[in-house]
């Protein structure tokens, strides 16, 4: 199997947007991180690197398992990172699969053998989602207490593996999902609704494994790495309740727009009329072991570590970055102009990597993601500054509901926008970062990147 470096397909074109050499070299040196750090979560390096056979000894960081003890190996899960995951267990365990189901998005490039790569919808959930989570019920259904079941967890599973509750239809967890994602809730309280509205979230899927033992293998893209956020936790005990999902729904005007089907399954459970989400103290627990392989840290840490081999005084500033991407992109802003200000809190050549993920409220009727509404924002603050850009994208290449990973910035974009009558301002107010970056070329595109670790924002000031 073949490991090749994430890369960003039209770096060239954009570091030669910059307007003067240093405009270029920053941009050359944020392009180039980013790179690192998709390489260094890249799943299959991750899979590669913590997980080995030795004879008949599964070896996942501190854990040992004896394959030869169990009757069968199946592999199920899905996310994002889930079909480079399954290609690279495979290459681990070979034949000792016996089967395997895992959803992944529609068009994924990933070739598996004996594992079944079935296509979904993200992010919002189709039909093809509830027959891939239906299998994947099925298969877990068949695992005997002397079974090993291998579940491949990564961020975009909650909407990949969609199973409505009771009578919730598939058009109405469409419905909530597209009010959530539009509401500016984190991706916690989100998770938290569709945890309770599901068959498989929540710890679900794990009920349906018992008594086999599980291994769960999960890339976070969920900030400090909560089990039972990422992917809404299929196979880890619930820490939230019925009540904290309609609190959730409530506290952004949603509960009285929400379908019926969902306020009733959401309101039985409050009232205990149907089961709570299995918690920490259910049985089913004792026989499944957690494994993160990878997350944001890593990925931040890749690129600080490769801005610090350029020679910049580089400083990683936080992995758990949240608030309206429009209020963090003047945030960062402003951390570039006290840099040149006073040389505060890095003297130049610096570099800061904050890492996490912010939302958008979304007011407009433009088009754009989380990565470029930061950028956007933070264009007026930086504006006539040489060598100082700032960059920032979703490590999973898929930037909102657009076909780019992010955006890139510099202190001469305002002037080339004004020159060709674009007013950030007003891109701005309508949602339409997309359209502005797209207008510019200064949109960044990676194509699906197999990974999933939230997103990452660089700036660089020479």
């Amino acid at each position: 199997m073949g490991y090749s470096m994430a890369s960003i397909k039209n770096k060239e074109a954009l570091i030669e947007n910059g307007e003067s050499p240093s405009d270029k070299k920053a941009r050359m040196l944020a392009l180039s991180s980013f790179e690192h750090a998709l390489k260094a979560v890249d799943p299959k390096q991750i899979i590669k690197s913590k997980i080995r056979l030795d004879n008949s000894k599964l070896l996942v960081n501190d854990y040992v398992f004896d394959i030869d003890r169990f009757e069968n190996i199946y592999v199920v899960g899905g996310g994002k990172a889930s079909g480079s995951m399954a290609e690279a267990l495979e290459h681990v365990l070979g034949s000792r699969i016996r089967e395997g189901v895992v959803n992944v998005p529609h068009g994924s490039s990933h070739k598996t053998e004996i594992i079944k790569l079935h296509g979904a919808s993200h992010p919002v959930p189709d039909e093809a989602g509830v027959e891939g989570a239906q299998h994947i019920i099925e298969l877990t259904e068949k695992a005997k207490e002397n079974d090993l079941v291998v579940c491949l967890i990564s961020g975009g599973g909650s909407s990949l593996m969609p199973l409505p509750r009771n009578d919730v239809s598939l058009a109405d967890k469409k419905e909530i999902t597209d009010m959530l994602l539009k509401s500016g809730a984190t991706i916690n309280e989100i998770n938290t609704v569709r945890k309770h509205i599901s068959n498989i979230k929540g710890g679900w899927l794990a009920k349906k494994a018992y008594p086999a033992t599980i291994l769960n293998l999960i890339l976070s893209d969920v900030i400090g790495d909560p089990l039972d956020f990422i992917a809404s936790g299929p196979t880890v005990p619930d820490s939230t309740t019925f009540k904290d999902a309609i609190k959730v729904l409530k506290k952004y005007n949603l509960w009285e727009k929400a379908p019926a089907s969902i306020r009733k399954v959401l309101s039985d459970g409050e009232k205990g009329v149907i089961p709570e989400t299995p918690k920490p103290d259910d049985k089913t627990f004792k026989k499944v072991f957690n494994v993160v392989v990878g997350n944001n840290r890593t990925a931040s840490l890749a690129a600080c570590n490769y801005l610090k081999s350029e020679g910049l005084n580089t400083l990683l500033l936080t992995t758990t970055l949240e608030g309206e991407a429009r209020h963090v992109g003047v945030m960062m802003a402003s951390i570039i102009q006290e840099i040149g200000f006073s040389g505060n809190p890095l003297k130049k050549p610096a570099a800061v990597v904050a890492g996490g993920e912010t939302t958008v409220t979304v007011t407009g009727k433009g088009v754009g993601g989380r990565n470029q509404e930061l950028a956007l924002a933070a264009i007026p603050k930086i504006n006539g500054i040489n060598g100082a850009v700032l960059a920032s994208m979703s490590t999973d290449g898929i930037d909102g509901p657009t076909d780019a990973a992010g955006a890139i910035v510099d202190g001469k974009t305002l002037a080339k926008a004004v020159k060709r009558g674009l007013a950030p301002e007003e891109f701005l107010a309508e949602n339409d970062s997309y359209n502005f970056f797209s207008k510019l070329e200064d949109l960044i595109f990676t194509g699906q990147t197999g990974t999933n670790v939230n997103d990452i924002t660089v700036i660089v000031v020479l």
